[in-house]
């Protein structure tokens, strides 16, 4: 029974209905033939126990031109200064050229060029951004890697997969909490995830289902291809995998997976007294409990648990709390204070009832930093415009033949329109 109610929280249907589509491959048909990948997931469907011996000719020239319509086209270069749109000038040529290194197993990834991104806490979030054409190869890898993997990631991890994303684990977190047994929440967070994982381990972890040794190595070369940071300084990659990699949400799937939610899911269905629910994105989770004591002990355990894989959760921010339906009341009884709050997925969650009956509802309002760093950059952005606008009008007003032109150029036909032809 209480295996049954899992199932039904943690929404694991969704992955079964996912189309091969969702890797990107396009629409499937009765008369399309079956692609590579197909045959590949079809597979590790089959015998979840198989290891792949012969994955690396899937990187055909195909594959590396959809990872490259795939990627963000407004993204920001790497070190190589290539854009997008520069890169797709001369396409052909250089898939041509990509696949040929990679088939050669001479292909080398360039190192990510590292910046900072300011936090809604006032700290900064050092990410990576990798040479376009790496980007590339990572996608297409990350597919062949993720044809394997979603047949074995368990129903409550929801970051980063095909037709998974924050609103279902949004919802998952409603359903337990507002229709199953859940009195107490465990808020987790890992103490700087991506910067933590432990490359031997996350080969390891890929072994278990891959044996082919060129897809190792081309796996190993994204993990060790280094950082350059922006005063130009070279430095190696001895553990961790940058932030805004495109491998990286696939790499840390796989290494949770096999370091967190295989755990938790055998820890739940061996050692807890009550229910237990996981809803994981991807390396921010919360787990439910039905009794406060199965919510002490897995803390504890999960603590040594992830310790075991250079993993640490952070003291503070980690926390065990009354929540759910009958926590507001069981409190009150007790003589204590409201039930506290906890973020998830950009959302406050709070205890609350409903005005028309007093019963129980969850509600969620975004995290106060975040707003209020979304207002001030709404802010600045609005007048920076207002600035640039009068600049532009004044320019425009005074006959200055040169701006017009520039103006005219770049298809400012709706700011021409508010002005005469005598007025220019």
């Amino acid at each position: 029974m209480r295996e049954n109610s899992t199932e039904f929280v943690e929404r694991r249907d969704l992955a079964k209905r996912n189309p091969t589509s969702s890797f990107g491959f396009g629409t499937q048909s009765p008369n399309k033939p079956e692609s590579g990948l197909d045959r590949v997931r079809a597979v590790a469907k089959r015998d979840s126990r198989l290891q792949f011996n012969n994955l690396y000719h899937h990187l055909t020239q195909e594959l590396l031109v959809k990872a490259y319509y795939e990627l963000n086209s407004n993204s920001a270069a790497g070190v190589d200064r290539e854009t997008w749109t520069s890169y797709g000038s001369k396409l052909s040529e250089r898939i041509k050229e990509i696949h040929e290194r990679l088939q050669q197993q001479s292909y080398d990834l360039q190192p990510s060029l590292r910046i900072w991104l300011p936090k809604p806490d006032g700290r900064k979030r050092l990410i990576g951004i990798a040479a376009l054409e790496d980007k590339i190869v990572q996608q297409a890898l990350s597919w062949i890697l993720g044809s394997i993997y979603e047949e074995d990631f368990l129903g409550f991890s929801y970051g980063f997969r095909p037709g998974r994303g924050q609103h279902q684990a949004l919802d998952a977190v409603y359903v337990a909490i507002t229709q199953r047994k859940v009195s107490y929440v465990l808020d987790a967070d890992i103490q700087g995830f991506f910067d933590n994982m432990q490359h031997d381990r996350l080969l390891k972890f890929v072994e278990h289902r891959i044996s082919d040794k060129r897809t190792l190595d081309l796996i190993r070369k994204t993990l060790v291809a280094g950082v350059l940071d922006e005063d130009g300084e070279w430095s190696e990659s001895v553990v961790g995998t940058p932030q805004g990699a495109v491998a990286s949400p696939t790499y840390s799937n796989i290494y949770l997976h096999y370091a967190l939610d295989l755990w938790v899911n055998r820890w739940r269905k061996q050692n807890a007294r009550g229910e237990v629910y996981i809803i994981r994105y991807p390396d921010d989770f919360i787990i439910c409990f039905q009794y406060r004591s199965d919510g002490e002990r897995l803390n504890l355990a999960l603590r040594e648990r992830l310790s075991q894989f250079g993993l640490t959760l952070h003291r503070e921010k980690t926390r065990l709390m009354e929540f759910g339906r009958f926590a507001a009341q069981n409190r009150k009884e007790r003589k204590m204070g409201k039930p506290e709050s906890f973020d998830f997925l950009g959302f406050t969650h709070i205890c609350d009832v409903r005005r028309k009956d007093g019963k129980f509802k969850l509600t969620r309002h975004t995290i106060a930093k975040r707003l209020r760093m979304k207002l001030k950059g709404i802010k600045l952005l609005m007048k920076r415009r207002r600035s640039t606008n009068t600049r532009t009008r004044q320019m425009a007003e005074s006959g200055d033949e040169w701006f017009v032109q520039l103006l005219r150029s770049a298809g400012q036909q709706r700011f021409f329109e508010r002005f005469s032809d005598a007025n220019l």
